[in-house]
């Protein structure tokens, strides 16, 4: 694993979903909650028409810290048609707006038809080459089906992000083969659900490697004392910083600063990368 220089440097959080209803009355104690405890930036998810909307909105709203992502998680594929298209693309052509996604295909739930998923996946892999912007994917029980789509379209694309990474190591090698970059949540802490996380999670170089939180979801195991509430929190991003280091074996600073890098350059956060 590659060694980082010490520097301290607040963190990026790549994926909140700061949309949800539950932020409602209290989004704005909670960003700064979460700029308190050294959360710089976020990058708000957006999952369908309306919240992709509602997440470029709240960029404006929080202009000094907040971006956004525009498409249609596959949970929501089946209301994929050309009149949703048009809405990501109009979405897309906002300064705020950072990456096409979340998009993919998630066969645990089956929320929508595979079929329908594979088919909302293939036109925001257009989008997100039509637009040259980053593609922020979700993957999950799919990876037979969404692995060969990547990687027939992967010379077109520029950056890939594969958000909330929990499969396997060969599913890890297969992303890293194709030159994404991998985030990780709250789900590493998790020591029931993230033992085989934990083992391989060494494998990811440092120039790959992104955090996030998917605030309310998956909020870290490891908090001491245990919050009241089960909502995860984006001021809830250091835990995740302290086990990664941990695995790595890194200093916290250096991670921060690699994966502020990462993301910087990804979503081009910083004018070195426009």
């Amino acid at each position: 694993y590659g060694c980082f220089l010490n520097w301290e440097r607040t963190m990026i959080d790549i994926g909140a979903n700061l949309t949800h209803d539950s932020f409602d009355k209290d989004r704005d104690s909670g960003i700064r909650d979460a700029q308190v405890a050294g959360v710089e930036t976020f990058i708000i998810t957006g999952s369908d028409v309306a919240c992709s909307h509602k997440a470029r909105d709240l960029a404006h709203q929080y202009a000094e810290c907040c971006y956004a992502t525009a498409g249609i998680h596959p949970h929501h594929a089946s209301d994929f048609d050309g009149d949703v298209e048009d809405a990501i693309q109009e979405l897309l052509n906002d300064d705020k707006v950072v990456a096409v996604g979340e998009t993919g295909l998630d066969y645990f739930r089956d929320l929508s038809p595979r079929a329908a998923q594979i088919f909302s996946f293939e036109r925001h892999i257009k989008l997100a080459i039509d637009n040259k912007m980053p593609l922020f994917l979700h993957q999950r029980e799919a990876h037979k089906d969404f692995l060969p789509i990547l990687k027939e379209h992967r010379d077109q694309l520029g950056h890939v992000v594969v958000h909330c990474f929990t499969d396997t190591e060969q599913a890890l090698f297969d992303y890293l083969d194709l030159d994404c970059h991998i985030g990780i949540t709250g789900w590493i802490c998790d020591e029931r659900r993230g033992k085989h996380l934990i083992d391989i999670i060494h494998n990811i170089p440092d120039n790959r490697l992104m955090i996030e939180t998917d605030a309310p979801y998956l909020t870290p195991r490891t908090i001491r004392p245990k919050p009241k509430s089960s909502r995860n929190e984006p001021s809830y991003l250091p835990y995740v910083v302290t086990m990664l280091a941990e695995l790595i074996g890194c200093s916290e600073a250096d991670l921060i600063k690699q994966t502020t890098i990462n993301s910087e350059k990804v979503f081009k956060l910083s004018a070195e990368y426009e």
